[in-house]
């Protein structure tokens, strides 16, 4: 029997690894603008480290982290989220000599959940995370490189959704005001809910199973309980959204399923047509304990994280990115003496920053020209015994009766000029007039 993928897994084949890199490549300019730097952390860390971040009562650390010993009997886990393997980096590595330390990351995800579609055992993300500000204009930053990185991919109907758990002293009042008004409903609320009730009466309000039920929608709003300073912070944040005019809705009912947030936390949706209640795009928030709580000097955090996943499914489900192999030179040979002076050809025009492509078959002259068509090959290059002799080559423009014999060594030359003067391959103008980022232009 033929070996399998593991459950929960998935492959990204050739057609579909260029939107992971168009996604991907675009993030990063993005990031670049904000001035935020990409850092890269390890797979798996020591268990300890997931397990004193995210929380003991947490569903993520109970029932989905890939936990198992190694041959040193040490106890490591697969990172189930980017935030606590980036704090630690950023203690271990004294990063915080640097008044702020704005970070990015790009990685897969590991957590032991049911495989359904769009979510996986194994899935990638995006995050961003900056350290050293507690200021309100800081949040708003962040808030607006997610938004950013939505509206680059033309996704419509951008909307933050936040609140605030307050400062220390808010979240102590709320959470008494929480166990009073559930201790009532105790047989009613799920299981889990009756656990979080006496561990952590905070995650309740994240509950999946109860939280569109009357009881919930009538459960005390921490906003109601906000410290004059914790109230004032929040404000603050609101209005430099406003400055921006980033449409958001204050929604007492958020609460990220993170123990380690404090004050501002948010979500941000998308309109696409089709996903209904998943189109959360990012969730994330301010931690200004968690750096402290894992041995480094007190610092405060904000960041953010999208699920990758979702995101392409969104783009696509907007936008069509079906994209054409295309290359720029197809080198058709034939004789072996061809062959040997066009795999020459070909190394010169990669060098030289053109796509090029040749037949690996030996094939005959039709079959040949076949492979030019799989590749959409803006120009073929013919080249036999006659054209050796005379030190030249034909040049084909494909769909089209134009065809030029030139020198060998005007090869690359009359290709990049006919890429500079042709029409542009990304979209109907030519190439120097338009916005987008075609090879053809990459190479003036």
């Amino acid at each position: 029997m033929a070996i399998v993928k593991a459950k929960g897994t998935y492959d990204v084949l050739p057609t579909d690894s260029y939107k992971w890199s168009f996604m991907e490549d675009k993030i990063r300019q993005v990031c670049q603008i904000f001035n935020y730097e990409e850092i890269r952390t390890p797979i798996f860390e020591a268990s300890e480290l997931f397990h004193r971040t995210v929380g003991e009562t947490s569903d993520l650390v109970k029932k989905e982290t890939y936990d198992f010993k190694d041959r040193g009997d040490r106890l490591v886990t697969l990172r189930p989220e980017g935030t606590a393997g980036v704090v630690r980096a950023f203690i271990e590595n004294k990063m915080f000599v640097e008044p702020i330390n704005k970070l990015f990351y790009i990685g897969s995800m590991f957590r032991y959940e049911r495989p359904q579609k769009g979510r996986y055992r194994q899935f990638n993300q995006f995050g961003v995370e900056c350290f050293g500000s507690s200021d309100p204009i800081m949040d708003a930053e962040v808030i607006s490189l997610a938004v950013t990185i939505i509206r680059a991919f033309n996704l419509k109907g951008i909307k933050v959704r936040l609140n605030t758990l307050g400062d220390d002293q808010t979240r102590e009042t709320y959470k008494k005001a929480l166990v009073e008004y559930f201790t009532q409903y105790r047989d009613v609320i799920c299981p889990d809910c009756q656990v979080r009730l006496e561990k952590n009466p905070l995650r309740i309000l994240d509950c999946k199973v109860d939280r569109d039920t009357e009881i919930f929608k009538n459960a005390p709003k921490i906003i109601d309980y906000l410290s004059d300073e914790a109230k004032s912070r929040f404000n603050k944040v609101l209005e430099y959204l406003k400055e921006m005019n980033i449409n958001f809705e204050v929604d007492p009912m958020i609460v990220r399923g993170l123990d380690y947030y404090t004050h501002t936390i948010f979500e941000i949706e998308a309109s696409i047509e089709g996903f209904g209640s998943q189109n959360v795009m990012c969730g994330g928030g301010r931690y200004d304990h968690l750096v402290e709580n894992l041995g480094g000097p007190s610092t405060p955090g904000i960041g953010f994280a999208f699920g990758l996943e979702r995101l392409l499914a969104a783009i696509e489900a907007e936008h069509n990115l079906n994209s054409e192999n295309q290359i720029h030179l197809f080198i058709i040979a034939l004789g072996d003496k061809a062959r040997l002076k066009a795999m020459k050809l070909v190394n010169d025009m990669r060098l030289g920053g053109l796509i090029t492509e040749m037949d690996y078959l030996n094939g005959k002259l039709k079959n040949q020209f076949k492979m030019s068509e799989k590749y959409h090959a803006r120009y073929i290059g013919i080249l036999g015994d006659t054209e050796l002799e005379n030190n030249v080559i034909n040049v084909k423009t494909p769909n089209s009766t134009e065809q030029v014999t030139i020198p060998l060594d005007s090869l690359y030359s009359y290709v990049v000029n006919k890429l500079r003067s042709g029409s542009c391959s990304g979209c109907s103008s030519s190439c120097g007039d338009c916005n987008c980022d075609c090879e053809a232009k990459e190479n003036e």
